[in-house]
């Protein structure tokens, strides 16, 4: 990494998102964090989808220049296209949703190369490729609620029995994807378990039901290992269990609770350590169920409800960095 930058020296911000022409500007964190940087002066370098190669030895990524306005009619402009050898004075987002798939690997480790030219890439390859959202809050086991991981469908069977209610899901969805919530005696529980674990080959998880859904899937944001001060809990609607914006839950601000704030002082440090610059923690009641890191979101509704500038205050952190 290069250090010693002067603060308020230009940037260029290189983002790696998914197609910039089909977001959603009012919900897209991403958006957030382009709007503060170009609002700071860095350049802004959008990395069409598969741009990210390696040519004579170098990382680099095939590149157009944007600039970004908070209009829902017209919110993006992209420019002269170019490639970019990524190194020094460059921040490099990583932004594209799961699937973590062969291809996202493979990005992470071209952006473990632009890392060693000088690039700051947020969040941290390795981490990305270490985090599982999922498994990742297994690492902090007083926060989780009682869990199983397994590709046994007996053993899968048997903890929905012990607790009567639990939630199964597969490890690498999103937006509340193929999330399944299943009684002891549920008629479809083999059906279910046969489809998450592919017959018994994929891991699945299983969890506790826990009924504090009906008030919110709360979503906690860390920036460089500390939480804003407040969370989106992320309410079911009508018939649906399933809290997820992407699965027509509704957003409503809180403070963090005194519990809230416990659960990202176990979980804050070690995100820090490993360079995960923006994570987001789910956290249903008392219990934490996911460490999101892939490209996490909820900024514009917490800026929106709170007078909030989140994006500020990563761009602070990343600016720091390159300063230090």
């Amino acid at each position: 990494m290069t250090h010693g930058m002067p603060l308020g020296t230009p940037l260029d911000v290189v983002v790696v998102m998914d197609p910039i022409a089909s977001i959603k500007i009012a919900k897209d964190s991403t958006f957030a964090m382009l709007l503060e940087a170009q609002r700071r002066g860095h350049r802004l370098h959008y990395a069409r989808p598969g741009g990210l190669a390696v040519s004579g030895m170098r990382a680099v990524a095939d590149c157009m220049t944007l600039r970004v306005t908070d209009d829902p009619m017209h919110w993006f402009d992209l420019g002269s296209a170019s490639q970019l050898e990524l190194g020094a004075g460059q921040v490099v987002l990583m932004r594209t949703d799961p699937p973590v798939d062969a291809n996202y690997i493979h990005d992470t480790q071209i952006l473990d190369m632009a890392q060693r030219q000088g690039a700051l890439v947020v969040n941290d390859p390795q981490g990305l490729r270490d985090f599982n959202e999922k498994l990742a809050a297994l690492l902090f086991p007083q926060c989780c609620p009682p869990t199983l991981v397994s590709r046994n469908l007996a053993a899968l069977k048997a903890f929905v029995v012990e607790h009567q209610q639990a939630v199964l899901k597969p490890l690498d969805g999103m937006g509340g994807r193929s999330i399944f919530r299943a009684g002891a005696g549920e008629a479809n529980l083999n059906v279910i378990l046969e489809t998450l674990t592919d017959g018994g080959r994929h891991l699945a998880m299983a969890q506790r039901y826990l009924p504090e859904i009906t008030d919110g899937d709360k979503r906690i944001l860390l920036v460089d290992g500390e939480p804003i001060d407040y969370c989106l809990a992320r309410i079911p609607q009508g018939d649906e269990f399933r809290g997820n914006l992407a699965a027509g839950g509704r957003g409503e601000g809180r403070p963090l609770s005194a519990r809230d704030r416990w659960i990202a002082a176990q979980v804050g440090p070690e995100m820090k350590r490993r360079g995960m610059l923006f994570v987001g923690l789910d956290v249903i009641g008392d219990y934490l169920t996911e460490v999101n890191v892939t490209s996490p979101t909820c900024i514009r509704e917490l800026d929106a409800q709170f007078g909030l500038n989140i994006a500020g205050r990563l761009f602070d952190c990343i600016e720091a960095r390159l300063a230090s």
